[in-house]
């Protein structure tokens, strides 16, 4: 008998965490996860969820390691590169941060990515005076 678990159970619990997530309850969303990070780890959406559960919790770095793994599994996911400089710019770095944005809006040009974008540049343009 095997002790890894079924997949129907690894979805369950990714499915579990994606609704702890929606009830801000990262911490919860992150136990949940443990198990499929740990069964999926080629997986970009489990380490997406991940990323935005650690991102929640304000555990920075561990959110930035999550969404550069998603970025290195697909190269072309906007949205991990929108969170990945949305985590960048909370830690306070600019500069990677733009980069990542500047690459999200030019991936898709969401109102949500343009803005983030602008407020990085305006960031560092007030620091820059």
């Amino acid at each position: 008998m095997s002790s890894r678990p079924a997949a129907d159970e690894l979805v369950a619990s990714f499915r579990r965490a994606e609704m702890l997530l929606a009830d801000r309850r990262p911490l919860d969303a992150l136990d949940a996860l443990r198990a499929v990070v740990e069964n999926q780890p080629n997986d970009a959406s489990v380490h997406l969820l991940a990323g935005r559960a650690y991102f929640d919790s304000a555990q920075l770095r561990r959110a930035e390691v999550s969404f550069e793994k998603v970025l290195e599994l697909d190269p072309s996911d906007h949205y991990a590169r929108f969170a990945l400089g949305k985590t960048l710019q909370r830690q306070g770095r600019l500069s990677a941060a733009v980069t990542q944005l500047k690459m999200a809006s030019a991936m898709d040009p969401r109102p949500e990515y343009q803005e983030a974008l602008g407020e990085v540049r305006a960031r560092i343009a007030l620091f820059s005076e």
